[in-house]
Formats: C-alpha cells, sequence, structure tokens
C-alpha cells in the first residue's frame, strides 16, 4: 500500500484534504464522544472516568423516555402523512395532463431549502395562542382556542406540521424519479390485459418503486429521530409546558449544552445512534418482506 502511495502522491496529496477533514470533524468526535460517555466532565474542569454510569443513570432517567416516546409520537404524526402526501404529489406531477411541472417541482422543493429560522417564526405565528391563524379558524366555526405551546398534543402537531410542510417537496421529487424509471410498456401491457387503475398501482407501481419508498422511509426515520431545531425554535429548551415537545435531540442539547453534563448528553447520542439503527433495521424488514 505505502509503495502505491509513492508512486501516486501526487493524487493522494489532492484526496487529502478530505480524509483530514473526515478525520478531525467525523471520526474523533465519535471517538471521543464514545470516551466522553465514560466520564464525568463539564467542559472545564477535570475528566472523571466513571464507567458505565452514565448509562445506568440514563436508562432510570423518566425524562429521557419521555423524550423518546415524544420523539416516537411527532415522527409517526409527521413521516406518514408526509410519505403519502409526497406519493399524491409525484404521481400528479409524473402525470401528462400536468403541465409546466418543473415550474411546481420548484415550488414544491422551496420549503426544504428555506431557513429553518424563517420556518419556525411563521409556523409559530400560524399556531400562536392568542392571534393564531389555525386558532382563528376554529373560533370562526365554533370551536375553542388551543393553547398550541403550552398542549402537550397541540405542540407535537404543530412540530408534525412544521416537519410535513418542509420535507413533503423534497421526497416528492425523490418519488418521482423513481416513477420516472418504470417503463411505460408495463402500463399499457397491463391496460390490455384489462388492469384498472388500482390494481397497476398496487402490482406494477409499488413493487417497482420499493427500492425508492425504502430509501425514504430509513431517511425519514433517522430525520424523525433528530428532530431538534423545529422544537426548540418554537418552544424552547425546555420542551414546553409539560415536556410535550421534548425530542432526544432536544434533551440531549439540554443536559450538554445547557446544563454542561457532556458526559451524560454523549450517553444520550449514544442511545439515540442504537434507536435509530433499530428502527433502520425494523423498516428494512418490513418494507423487504416478501408477500
Amino acid at each position: 500500500m505505502w509503495t502505491e502511495i509513492k508512486k501516486n502522491k501526487g493524487a493522494y496529496l489532492f484526496i487529502s484534504p478530505f480524509f483530514l477533514t473526515f478525520l478531525v470533524f467525523g471520526v474523533f468526535p465519535v471517538v471521543f464522544s464514545i470516551y466522553l460517555a465514560l466520564s464525568s466532565w463539564d467542559g472545564i474542569g477535570e475528566m472523571e472516568f466513571v464507567g458505565l454510569r452514565n448509562f445506568e443513570y440514563l436508562i432510570a432517567d423518566p425524562l429521557f423516555w419521555k423524550s423518546i416516546l415524544n420523539t416516537l409520537v411527532i415522527w409517526l404524526l409527521s413521516t406518514i402523512p408526509m410519505i403519502v402526501l409526497a406519493l399524491v404529489v409525484a404521481f400528479l406531477l409524473n402525470s401528462a395532463f400536468v403541465k409546466f411541472s418543473g415550474v411546481y417541482k420548484t415550488l414544491y422543493f422551496l420549503p426544504n431549502v428555506t431557513a429553518i429560522v424563517a420556518v419556525a417564526i411563521i409556523f409559530g405565528v400560524i399556531f400562536a395562542p392568542s392571534y393564531g391563524l389555525i386558532n382563528y379558524f376554529l373560533t370562526l366555526f365554533g370551536f375553542d382556542a388551543i393553547d398550541w405551546h403550552n398542549d402537550s398534543v397541540g405542540v407535537k402537531l404543530a412540530i408534525s406540521a412544521m416537519i410535513i410542510w418542509r420535507w413533503t417537496g423534497y421526497n416528492a421529487i425523490i418519488f418521482l424519479a423513481g416513477l420516472q424509471k418504470i417503463s411505460g410498456d408495463l402500463y399499457e401491457a397491463a391496460k390490455i390485459d384489462g388492469a384498472n387503475s388500482f390494481q397497476i398501482f398496487t402490482k406494477i407501481t409499488i413493487p417497482l418503486l420499493k427500492p425508492v419508498l425504502l430509501f425514504v422511509v430509513i431517511t425519514s426515520t433517522i430525520g424523525g429521530m433528530q428532530t431538534f431545531v423545529e422544537p426548540q425554535l418554537l418552544v424552547g429548551n425546555s420542551g414546553g409546558a409539560g415536556g410535550g415537545g421534548l425530542t432526544i435531540v432536544l434533551y440531549l442539547y439540554q443536559q450538554a449544552f445547557v446544563k454542561n453534563l457532556y458526559g451524560y448528553g454523549s450517553a444520550i447520542a449514544i442511545g439515540l445512534f442504537i434507536i435509530i439503527i433499530l428502527f433502520s433495521l425494523i423498516n428494512w424488514k418490513i418494507v423487504q418482506r416478501k408477500d
């Protein structure tokens, strides 16, 4: 290997910045966080090695389990509607009767590149307890106004709405790319054989779109488990009244960067990593299982 490096040292010199950057900002933080999870450190004083004490406290911590439950609820409330809406948008964009599809693709993708702070401000106004747009329509139709920021269910719905609005267009573009890979001859043959639209969708489109669906589900799961910016900007570091918006990453941020418990924060990060791996495997098994 060293002989090859010496022979092609010019090429390796040009690609070395990537590997150096990856080592400094990728590998080192991961390794250091594992060591940090076995220590007690406030970021200033000396590190004290405590072994598995952080993980023992993590397992017994009710707030950690509450943050997991909150994250799972928000993930379910956002991911399922988002994937359904993304599929609908992708089918419409792939239809022959839709004109100016390029313009619609750009418009649907814009929420994904919009600054999340601006999105949080807008949705904060929409779900404002006193003068919010949602409460205005609720009272207009005779319903009671909801204190979205201080209601445990309301906070989850508001955060889920932000996630759906931000990621539906992005996933629709991915689904659209998968739909355009499916040969039109298959649809023509199915129609000649007398298949209706539902049969074509279930027997041709969904099976051939399964790899794309798997990708979207796994990436949505990873992103859903890492939900942080939306609740942090909407209800603050505490997660709102009763901790209804306290997600796993927000709880990690609270412990590590607000309370300066870096060892315990690293233990939460490792716990989050294990949860993401487990959910990704479950999603993969569900989507890949044979009929």
